[in-house]
């Protein structure tokens, strides 16, 4: 079975809904890290950056996620759906492959570490 890690960066105000939505679909951990950072529009809330303005760095949260392949569909649509408001800002999700994932604690690898 495979595994694929998943980092959200979003808004500071979308991590209640997120955490609400994803554990109702069965994923049981997360790491959030409060970062900055800005998309295409350079840190602007308007549709169309000027060529010149500055980057502004804006206050995100990366929301960091494994799950088994076998659920990356269902986890990917719910975080569309919750994430969605049609305005800039709305996020990014990035999808890598894991070769494995492993509990320090007990040794546990594969599913048995994600539960």
């Amino acid at each position: 079975m495979g595994f694929s890690k998943i980092e959200v960066i979003t808004s500071m105000n979308k991590l209640d809904g997120l955490k609400a939505a994803l554990s109702r679909h069965g994923v049981s951990g997360m790491t959030v890290v409060q970062a900055i950072g800005c998309g295409v529009q350079n840190g602007t809330f308007e549709y169309e950056a000027q060529q010149n303005d500055e980057m502004e760095l804006l206050p995100k949260q990366m929301i960091i996620i494994a799950v088994e392949d076998e659920a990356l569909d269902k986890v990917i649509e719910t975080i569309k759906r919750e994430l969605y408001t049609g305005h800039i800002g709305d996020g990014k999700i990035f999808v890598t492959p894991l070769s494995n994932v492993i509990r320090v604690r007990t040794g546990e690898e594969g599913t048995e570490a994600l539960q």
